[in-house]
């Protein structure tokens, strides 16, 4: 009798918690998305995009251009949903000393969406296109950190004419998952960061992705109002940023084709602070692989200031990936070098 009674309670336990939780997936499919259009919605009257919204072929791409002077620096972030955000400790630095723009490429944060790939050529292409939108006609200074560095290369490959000096904070090799792999054996596992982009990017349109992106924002010294905006946008920003990383091969692939800068001045940028244990467990790695992957990674930081005559290799030792949040003073210090480097050019 007791136990009839007790696998009495624990079916209808069982069948109203599995009805309560029907009920909350409906109600979720039924309010999500007009949640989610609505937090859309206030994000874009919170948070007006910085600068300016520039036509390129009937999409809006965001650009934020400030300060007077000449060669103009243009900021290319690295893979994410930080888009201009990326610089926001180095943007006004910067701009006291000459003209500097920083936008966010399609699809992330207040730029809108392209259709097709998000390789590096197309990068190039809508910066090359917004920039002449917005009257920025050069000469350029292009600084690029992680990914943004084989865009910037690109540029230079394609619009050459206009770029007279570049910057690499910290940014990927045309060579490195080549090298990564020979290093050690194999590659590392995906991050987890990359698995959260794909599974959030399906559920961005229920509202969903709003209570958990903190998890997709973030970062060591990243200012607050950076993260802020970031999360406010990034069910906006998931789709683009997942193309882009599917469009990495194709990215690095075609940078490794240009790898001679002449004698433009440049700075290459190294952050040397040991990657942390939890980065190195979500990579499947051992602190001994760990310490093998920092070696290639500046053999490869190595490579890229050979690519100049005229190149500068700086160890950021007490930096991580993103110098430009940990030690932004380098990173301007590292730009007013290769602008007064052209001013000095341009003056003779």
């Amino acid at each position: 009798m007791k136990h009839r009674v007790m696998r009495k309670f624990f079916r209808n336990f069982f069948l109203g918690f599995g009805g309560l939780i029907a009920v909350i997936a409906v109600m979720g499919l039924i309010f999500g998305p007009t949640w989610e259009q609505y937090e859309r919605h206030q994000a874009a009257l919170e948070f007006p995009a910085p600068g300016r919204l520039l036509n390129i072929g009937g999409r809006r791409i965001q650009i934020d251009c400030r300060g007077t002077g000449s060669p103009t620096v243009v900021f290319e972030s690295g893979r994410g949903i930080q888009g201009a955000l990326s610089w926001a400790k180095v943007h006004d630095p910067v701009a006291k000393f000459t003209r500097a723009c920083a936008y966010s490429r399609a699809g992330i944060l207040w730029s809108d969406d392209k259709d097709g790939s998000h390789d590096g050529v197309g990068v190039a292409k809508d910066l090359h296109a917004t920039l002449a939108a917005a009257g920025e006609n050069g000469p350029f200074v292009l600084v690029g950190h992680s990914l943004g560095g084989p865009y910037i290369t690109i540029y230079a490959k394609l619009f050459g004419d206009q770029v007279v000096g570049l910057v690499y904070v910290d940014a990927s090799h045309p060579d490195q998952q080549k090298r990564i792999k020979a290093g050690l054996g194999r590659l590392p596992k995906s991050f987890v960061r990359e698995t959260l982009y794909k599974f959030a990017t399906h559920l961005s349109w229920t509202g969903v992705v709003r209570l958990g992106a903190l998890f997709l924002v973030g970062g060591p010294n990243m200012p607050n109002e950076t993260i802020k905006i970031s999360k406010a946008f990034t069910s906006n920003s998931l789709a683009a940023a997942l193309a882009e990383m599917h469009a990495m091969p194709a990215t690095l692939d075609e940078a490794g084709t240009f790898r001679n800068l002449g004698d433009r001045p440049i700075v290459v940028l190294t952050h040397m602070r040991p990657t942390p244990e939890g980065s190195l467990k979500a990579a499947g790695l051992s602190t001994t692989e760990g310490e093998k992957l920092d070696s290639v990674w500046l053999d490869l930081q190595n490579d890229m200031s050979s690519w100049s005559s005229r190149s500068t290799h700086r160890i950021v030792s007490n930096a991580g990936h993103f110098i430009q949040f940990d030690r932004p003073s380098v990173v301007v210090t590292a730009i007013r070098e290769v602008v007064d480097n052209v001013r000095t050019d341009s003056s003779r």
